[in-house]
């Protein structure tokens, strides 16, 4: 009865106020969730990223969150900075509670990057997809199919009349991204930093969303702004990232920050670039006034590992026992661009 009650409250006190996004903690490690305009901003030609959280363990029911995303270089030159295009594509498969409701989401992000200086870029970035809704109420438990004896009976009517309607609905955003790279200027060992800092609306066409016949609401409108600094400790194999993130969406407010500490366990070649720098790194999240996450995070040849484990602060863990569970992989191509031959002509 428990996680039938919970997840129709869930759902309920959703459809009371405005409709929200989903969130995952180790937000920076997804791009296209955080601003348009940084798709295509990295070191590398080629990415491509997938992403995995399980909400509240001990809730009893379903709550995962997962996304695969990919994104690429075009007219890029790796020798002489140069106007270029970043486009990517995403999908997120988003499962709550035992009605199985669900949002599934596909875009497609183009951003234009612009070199603005010694190691600057500045880049403006648009997308647009679609998005699909749905559930299954007939899947809940209440308390009315409890018979005298203290037991569920499935063929006691509930009394509830709602209905979950599935349907699909267009997304359209944008987003200004600018990033500094201080190892672009210097091949000092110990000296590199990067710096990072985006603006971003979301749903900006406030799609309307029809979950049951005859009613509507809109998909409230989302602004992100985030902050990232990055940078080697002189004369020592550690480097740490700092990142801020705060989201505004209705009436709702999320910031998450993140402190991560790295440390080198293998050297790349700041001339040639043929290898690349390995770290493991240790840190935490916390999304204020909610949750606390210790976070392990791997990059080695190209690729990024990271798991998280978020510990809630807030007056939800009264509802069930754990935290919730994510990982995130990713692998950039950092020295050669797949059809290389095709994009010499590029240049």
């Amino acid at each position: 009865m428990g996680r039938g009650v919970f997840t129709a409250l869930a759902f309920l006190t959703g459809l009371s106020a405005s409709a929200q996004d989903f969130h995952v903690t180790q937000i920076l490690q997804s791009s296209n969730l955080l601003n348009p305009g940084a798709v295509g901003v990295y070191d590398g030609w080629e990415r491509i990223a997938i992403q995995q959280r399980n909400q509240w363990l001990g809730g009893g029911a379903t709550y995962m969150t997962t996304g695969l995303a990919a994104d690429a270089n075009f007219f890029k030159n790796d020798r002489k900075p140069k106007a270029h295009l970043g486009v990517g594509v995403q999908f997120y498969n988003d499962i709550a509670g035992s009605s199985g409701y669900g949002l599934q989401t596909g875009s497609l992000a183009v951003s234009g990057i612009l070199p603005v200086g010694n190691g600057s870029q500045l880049s403006l970035g648009i997308q647009g997809g679609i998005g699909n809704r749905s559930g299954n109420m007939s899947r809940l438990i209440y308390d009315s199919q409890w018979n005298g004896n203290g037991a569920y009976d499935p063929t006691i009517v509930s009394g509830e009349t709602g209905s979950l309607s599935s349907f699909i609905y267009i997304d359209a955003s944008a987003g200004l991204f600018y990033q500094f790279d201080g190892g672009q200027s210097t091949f000092a060992r110990n000296n590199d930093m990067k710096f990072q800092v985006g603006l971003a609306g979301y749903h900006l066409n406030a799609p309307l969303l029809k979950y049951r016949s005859g009613s509507q609401e809109q998909l409230a409108r989302k602004y992100v702004g985030m902050v990232k600094y990055s940078m080697d400790i002189p004369n020592t194999k550690l480097a740490f990232d700092a990142q801020f993130a705060q989201f505004i969406q209705g009436g709702h407010f999320e910031s998450i920050l993140g402190l991560i500490l790295r440390r080198r366990f293998e050297s790349g070649g700041k001339i040639t670039g043929l290898n690349q720098d390995a770290f493991v790194g240790l840190g935490v999240y916390t999304r204020l006034k909610d949750a606390i996450s210790p976070t392990l995070q791997v990059d080695w040849k190209g690729f990024h590992f990271g798991v998280s484990y978020d510990i809630t602060l807030s007056a939800l863990r009264y509802g069930y026992k754990g935290g919730s569970l994510e990982f995130s992989l990713s692998y950039t191509n950092l020295n050669t661009a797949l059809f290389k031959t095709r994009r010499k002509g590029f240049r």
